[in-house]
Order: C-alpha cells, then sequence, then structure tokens
C-alpha cells in the first residue's frame, strides 16, 4: 500500500499529524475518519525511515488460486443460504487455514462492523483482493445479487487455475531436461575434463582443436566460477531492474507474445483470459470503459495492457468497440468478428464466453503437444554435446594409439 501523510484535528479540536497506509486517498481518508481523525491535508509520502526494509514483502507468498475458489465458494453458499454477511464472515475467518486471506478478513469484518460496504473493506487489502475481485462485489453489493457475483468469481478463479496446471504439466518435461543439461555441463567441466586434460598433458600429445576449446571452457569454468556466478546475478539483477521501468515491462511483454514456438500459446492464452474477464465484468452489469479496464489489468501483460487502454480512451471519445480493437492490432480476425457481432446484436459478452472457450481449447491442444515440438530442439542440444565431448575426448586418445603404434 501507499503511505500518506495527514494533518487534522481530532475530536476534541486538537491538531494531530502523522502517516497512515491505504491504496488510495480516499482509503487513507475513510481510515482516518474512522479513528476518530478529521483530516485536513493528506498528501502521498514516503515512510519516515529512508532505510527501512520490508522483508515481509519477500517473503509473504501470493494468496494461491484455490484459496480464493474455496472462500467464494463458501461465501457463495451462505449468501445464497440467506446467513448475515457479518455472520459469515466471522465464521469464514475463523475455518480460514491461510494466514495472509485470515488477516485480511479479520480487518474486513472489523471494517463490516463499523459500517462499511464489503466491497469498500475489501478495496483496503489489494494484495489480497484484486480490482476484478471488489468491483464484481461491489456490482454484486448494489444489484442485490451478490450470491451470483460470488459463483461467477468462484467459476473464473476455477478456469484459471485449471490453465495454470495445464501451463505446468505442459513444461514440467522442458525444465527437468535443462536442468539435467545444466547439471551435466557443470559436472564435466568441473570433475570430467580436468582429468583427462592431466593425461594428455603427460602424454604430451598435440591436441586437436574440439579439446583445446573443452579444455579452455573447463579451466576457465574452474577458475573463473565466482566471476561467472557473479555475473549471472548481475545480469538478472539488471534485467528485473529493467523490467520493472514501464518502458522495459512493455517491451518484455510484447516480446513474451512474439517468442517462437511458445508465444503463440501465451497469446492464445491472454486472449482467452480477456476475452472471459470482458465477458464476466459486462455479464456483471460493469460499465464497458471499466469493464475494459480492469479485463487490461487482469491480464499482468504491460503490452496488452497499454493497447487496452488505449481502447478505452478511444471507446470514450466516441469510437465503436470493433473499429478499436482492429485498430488496437493486437486481436484476432476471430476475436474482432465477434466483437462486431456482439456489438450488432447486444450480446457481446455471450459471444466473448464462445471465443473464450474457443482459445482455451486451442491452448489446450498446443499444450499438449508442446513437449513434441520442443523435444527436437532439446535433442539436438544434447546431441551437440554429446559430439563436441567425444570429439574433445577420443581424437587425442586415438593420436597416442598412433604414436604407440608409430
Amino acid at each position: 500500500m501507499a503511505v500518506f501523510h495527514y494533518q487534522g484535528r481530532n475530536l476534541d479540536g486538537s491538531k494531530v499529524s502523522g502517516q497512515v497506509e491505504a491504496a488510495t486517498v480516499e482509503l487513507a481518508s475513510d481510515a482516518l475518519m474512522a479513528k476518530g481523525v478529521i483530516p485536513t491535508e493528506i498528501k502521498l509520502g514516503k515512510k519516515d525511515s529512508a532505510f527501512e526494509f520490508d522483508l515481509s514483502k519477500f517473503l509473504t507468498p501470493a494468496i494461491p488460486l484455490e484459496v480464493l475458489v474455496i472462500f467464494c465458494r463458501q461465501m457463495y453458499s451462505l449468501t445464497k443460504a440467506g446467513v448475515p454477511l457479518l455472520r459469515s464472515m466471522r465464521g469464514l475467518t475463523q475455518n480460514c487455514s491461510n494466514k495472509q486471506l485470515k488477516e485480511a478478513l479479520e480487518e474486513v469484518t472489523n471494517e463490516l462492523t463499523n459500517g462499511r460496504s464489503l466491497s469498500s473493506a475489501m478495496q483496503m487489502h489489494p494484495k489480497v483482493f484484486s480490482p476484478l475481485f471488489v468491483s464484481m462485489l461491489s456490482v454484486g453489493e448494489n444489484t442485490g445479487r451478490l450470491d451470483v457475483a460470488l459463483l461467477q468469481l468462484a467459476n473464473y478463479y476455477e478456469q484459471e487455475v485449471e490453465t495454470r496446471k495445464r501451463i505446468k504439466t505442459a513444461m514440467r518435461y522442458p525444465t527437468f531436461v535443462i536442468a539435467f543439461i545444466v547439471l551435466a555441463l557443470f559436472i564435466l567441466n568441473v570433475k570430467v575434463i580436468p582429468q583427462f586434460s592431466s593425461m594428455f598433458a603427460r602424454f604430451g600429445v598435440d591436441l586437436p582443436l574440439p579439446t583445446r576449446i573443452l579444455i579452455a571452457t573447463s579451466e576457465f569454468f574452474v577458475n573463473y566460477w565466482a566471476f561467472m556466478l557473479a555475473a549471472i546475478f548481475a545480469t538478472l539483477f539488471a534485467f528485473r531492474s529493467w523490467i520493472q521501468t514501464s518502458n522495459g515491462r512493455e517491451k518484455w511483454d510484447k516480446f513474451r507474445l512474439r517468442m517462437p514456438i511458445i508465444g503463440s500459446v501465451v497469446n492464445r492464452a491472454q486472449l482467452a483470459r480477456f476475452s472471459r474477464t470482458f465477458s464476466l465484468m459486462l455479464k456483471a452489469g460493469v460499465p464497458l470503459n471499466q469493464s475494459l479496464a480492469l479485463s487490461a489489468e487482469a491480464l499482468d501483460n504491460r503490452f496488452l495492457e497499454n493497447r487496452l487502454l488505449e481502447m478505452k480512451s478511444s471507446i470514450e471519445a466516441g469510437s465503436s468497440i470493433s473499429s478499436t480493437a482492429i485498430n488496437s492490432r493486437i486481436f484476432t480476425p476471430l476475436v474482432i468478428q465477434m466483437i462486431a457481432v456482439g456489438e450488432e446484436t447486444g450480446r457481446i459478452d455471450e459471444l466473448l464466453v464462445e471465443v473464450a472457450d474457443f482459445y482455451d481449447r486451442e491452448v489446450d491442444y498446443d499444450l499438449k503437444t508442446l513437449t513434441a515440438r520442443i523435444e527436437p530442439f532439446l535433442l539436438v542440444v544434447v546431441a551437440g554435446m554429446v559430439l563436441v565431448l567425444a570429439l574433445g575426448i577420443f581424437l587425442p586418445m586415438w593420436g597416442m594409439l598412433d604414436a604407440i603404434k608409430g
């Protein structure tokens, strides 16, 4: 959360000042009012200690989607059964096993006791409840259909869980192969090649080029491994710092969509997520421009997010959805056609669900065949390693045999 410095007065009229953590200025003002402080000035600032290091930010894991699915399902059942909201929240807080979610629910329950709505109370915890989650609950509260909103969120997160599981399953084999290749290279350079190098040095034979390359690589690895590790960590740190910038993050996310073999899979998965999220928001009654902004944020891709926000600005300026979708150049003809038909018939949410289901099937097929497409590349890498190693070791041995026979 952001840190805001404030000045104000207590209920007795005395002046007070300090700092408060909140997601927005409005939430900071609400938090101060709840404490009995009337703010006169609130401005964004930094924490008092310039060298304060919050280790919990790095050690606290993100809440698994499975936990959110269970929470939405339980909340839906209790709301559908007519159990009062405050009683439902207290019961779910007591039975919650995830520490981070439990702490957030405890604070949400306290805010509900003070008269705050459920969506505004959850908005104070953006690391636990996403803007999509909060907006859906806000619409459900305003329309009196909170149970429907919770059911839609549960179905949405279940679909996300299934997609992530398929991706993890497809990437397991290539990850293991690459890990074993790296391990084999380490053992060869540290243990195996130095033994052959000392043996060749004792015989004093002329070494062929592949052998000299292997020995030079091994000596560099053994003598400068600390510098190699430092260079790797420095490169990773520089890369992470670069992608944290807005320009770097957008370029990296654009590159992810253009990567060979897996780029098309990532692109289709992102389009499926956008279609499902956009349809979900429209079906719940969220305004079009807000639905587009929330769908862009849910993608977790800065390049696509910026293009969608440009679409939002064009739509607010009076352009149609289909024309802005064409100008964005991020959608396939199928998505554009469905958007155009849905815009004409007023059933854009239903057609986007069809698009999402289509792309989910495509992604599922691509993930099942991903291993078969990656295997030739991995075989070439392994075969190249074996060839270089065999030539580097056996060529000088054959030379030694010829020298002995001669």
